[in-house]
């Protein structure tokens, strides 16, 4: 068994597109996503929060409970261009030690949160304030771009987007795209030495018969 923690951050470095296609093609999240700090990457179990519509009131309460190396993952009932966070709770966040933060609506205060350099993902930036009167759920199931996120459930993201991995899968999960990793790099070094995918996965027989 990998250390948990350890797994985490094998996942973090082999990134969304790797781990998506050796984890089976499964937890893909299916939406555009904006990647506010460049170059940034992220994994860690999500902690999730369900605000009321529009509202952002469940973002300030679910900073007394986020831990050190935690994803939060923010929705609410209906994804809207409506901003959940801004410099303030994302100064918050970041002093809480969190790795990252997915949002399922908009961020604002763009050029802030990438000065303050916490990892954030967001469907839209927008300048439109949330209300903080509808209260919401902590630490229940939440749906993102298709996907079921549970509490817990590793996030992984980055330049590709987010894609999420079930707490018990883990291990098979670096197992496979630490495997996959592998062989793509032996494949570029045939690449480099000039031969060409057409002929190595086979596909000049799909296209030209023989």
């Amino acid at each position: 068994m990998l250390p948990a923690m350890e797994g985490v951050e094998a996942l973090r470095a082999l990134g969304v597109s790797t781990v998506y296609e050796a984890g089976g093609r499964e937890g893909l999240v299916d939406v555009p996503l904006t990647r506010l700090v460049p170059d940034s990457r992220a994994a860690g179990p999500a902690r999730t929060v369900r605000c009321g519509q529009d509202d952002n009131l469940m973002v300030h309460a679910v900073m007394a409970e986020a831990q050190p190396g935690e994803v939060l993952v923010l929705t609410m009932p209906e994804p809207r261009p409506v901003a959940l966070v801004g410099d303030i709770l994302g100064l918050q966040a970041r002093v809480r030690g969190v790795a990252a933060v997915l949002v399922d609506a908009a961020c604002r205060d763009a050029d802030e949160l990438r000065e303050l350099g916490l990892p954030i993902w967001c469907r839209y930036v927008r300048s439109t304030g949330a209300a903080k009167a509808t209260p919401g759920v902590l630490n229940e199931p939440v749906m993102v771009g298709g996907v079921w996120i549970n509490p817990g459930d590793i996030v992984v993201l980055d330049g590709d987007g987010a894609v999420v991995v079930r707490p018990d899968r883990l291990d098979e999960v670096v197992a496979a795209s630490r495997a996959r990793a592998t062989r793509e790099e032996q494949l570029r070094d045939r690449l480099l030495r000039g031969e060409l995918t057409y002929d190595v996965h086979g596909l000049r027989r799909v296209v030209e018969g023989g």
